[in-house]
């Protein structure tokens, strides 16, 4: 089986932990079993890996998540990269056509797609790879997974089987219809009628839906339909495919699930009540905080609440209102504060307009040990790099030199710089410039050992003498 992640969101639910950079997958907040914190995604992989022995996962993401994805969890998942975000329909024809043209996989075989952030037992997944043989068994379009409901919630969609489905003892049901989010009424009638949550989870042969691609008359190669991307109708896959298919089975999954989309869900699961420098008083009931900034937050006597410090803002919210973040902040758009990237991570300090140097932005830039920034320069602007910590090595304009900790560089517009970590590597950067934006970025190459080769001027003596007594990659 091919098993397609879909990693999408605006990074709004639970600002200010999250932005369009980092949304809720990748918020480290759960303990794995060796008791450090991972994230969703980290959570999710690790559980699929164990129990999809032989599938083969892709992650569904755009472009601003691709650097955290790697830096999560490094460079084993392959992704498919939207140009844009236009719903689960157009992100899953996409990742179809990769599949088909790109990955050359066969037409008869079955892919699931899923949520890349559900908060599921292992066994869900068991669940999800049972789907194939399901999927073949009923000769059915669509299979569905679906949640045993635990109570008539308003909040989900129900997938309706059909009053006969449970005849001849098979493990799926057929399907009759789709009710979403009903009233608390409608949905113990829905229960009744032994209704599941949907919970996002589909899976279908691939030539399915490269002939779904084909009724609508859009390509079905990757690159065709990357092209056309922009023009796809934004509609999610179940109104555009699922409730059109002439057979769909749904596959019951009675164990623990669980949506974390806010902020009341997620404390239910957090590894703890108090992340990052924070205290609170004893009659300080059922509060959470997490703080990601270096000064001490403190709480006294407030209960039930969630209290969230970042470098894009804090939260303080009655953890039954913390819902309405979403609408709250859903005009207010600025720059990321904070950003995980495969090399490592950044938070921005200080950001502002000065008169005569144009904007100003000072980042705490941290780069792992063995890991470096691409080959770039900058159009307009200027860096002063002082190195707080670690050691290193940099090429400026084709020149390679060492650098260690109480070292400052100035990078002037045009300049070709890299640099790359021999050990953590912890640098204050100061960007000013008329606009600091990230397409003032060239970037020219990204894998060092092609930025030595390619662009390192030294002659071949002297790089040879380099690799002898200390290899820069």
């Amino acid at each position: 089986m091919h098993v397609i992640l879909l990693s999408g969101g605006s990074g709004k639910r639970l600002w200010p932990l999250s932005n369009d950079a980092r949304s809720k997958q990748f918020l480290k907040l759960f303990h794995n079993e060796a008791g450090e914190y991972e994230s969703m995604v980290q959570r999710v992989w690790g559980q699929l890996s164990r129990a999809g022995a032989g599938c083969q996962a892709y992650i569904a993401t755009g472009r601003a998540q691709v650097e955290v994805i790697h830096s999560q969890l490094g460079e084993e998942p392959a992704i498919i990269v939207e140009p844009e975000r236009r719903d689960t329909f157009p992100a899953i024809a996409l990742s179809a056509a990769c599949l088909h043209t790109v990955h050359q996989v066969p037409l008869d075989a079955v892919v699931a797609v899923l949520p890349v952030d559900p908060y599921v037992e292992e066994h869900f997944f068991t669940k999800v790879l049972e789907l194939e043989e399901a999927l073949r068994a009923s000769n059915a379009d669509i299979g569905l997974l679906g949640v045993g409901p635990t109570y008539p919630s308003t909040k989900y969609g129900y997938i309706v089987p059909t009053a006969d489905s449970d005849r001849a003892g098979a493990p799926y049901r057929l399907v009759s219809h789709f009710e979403e989010k009903p009233n608390e009424g409608r949905a113990s009638e829905l229960i009744g009628q032994q209704a599941l949550w949907n919970c996002g989870v589909f899976a279908f042969r691939l030539g399915y839906m490269v002939q779904e691609l084909e009724a609508r008359g859009l390509p079905v190669d990757y690159d065709g339909l990357l092209a056309q991307y922009d023009g796809l109708r934004k509609i999610s896959f179940d109104y555009e495919v699922v409730e059109k298919a002439e057979r769909v089975i749904v596959l019951p999954y009675t164990g623990y699930w669980k949506d974390l989309g806010t902020w009341n869900t997620l404390t239910e699961e957090m590894a703890s009540s108090l992340i990052g420098h924070a205290i609170k008083s004893e009659d300080s009931l059922n509060t959470h905080i997490v703080n990601e900034l270096d000064i001490p937050v403190t709480v006294l006597g407030i209960s039930n609440a969630v209290i969230a410090v970042s470098p894009d803002g804090i939260l303080v919210a009655d953890k039954a209102a913390s819902p309405r973040i979403k609408e709250v902040m859903q005009h207010r758009e600025h720059r990321p504060m904070y950003e995980e990237r495969r090399w490592g991570r950044y938070r921005v300090i200080d950001y502002t307009k000065h008169p005569e140097c144009g904007e100003v932005l000072t980042k705490r830039i941290r780069i792992a040990a063995g890991c470096n920034l691409s080959y770039q320069y900058h159009m307009s602007r200027r860096e002063v790099w002082t190195v707080i910590a670690g050691a290193g090595y940099m090429v400026l304009d084709g020149k390679l030199q060492r650098i260690v900790a109480g070292d400052v560089v100035i990078v002037p517009p045009l300049m070709k710089h890299s640099i790359r970590a021999t050990a953590e590597l912890e640098i204050i950067e100061v960007q000013t410039g008329p606009e600091l934006i990230e397409e003032d970025i060239v970037r020219l190459a990204l894998d060092w050992e092609e930025i030595v080769r390619e662009h390192v001027v030294e002659s071949g003596n002297e790089k040879e003498s380099l690799a002898a007594t200390e290899v820069p990659w």
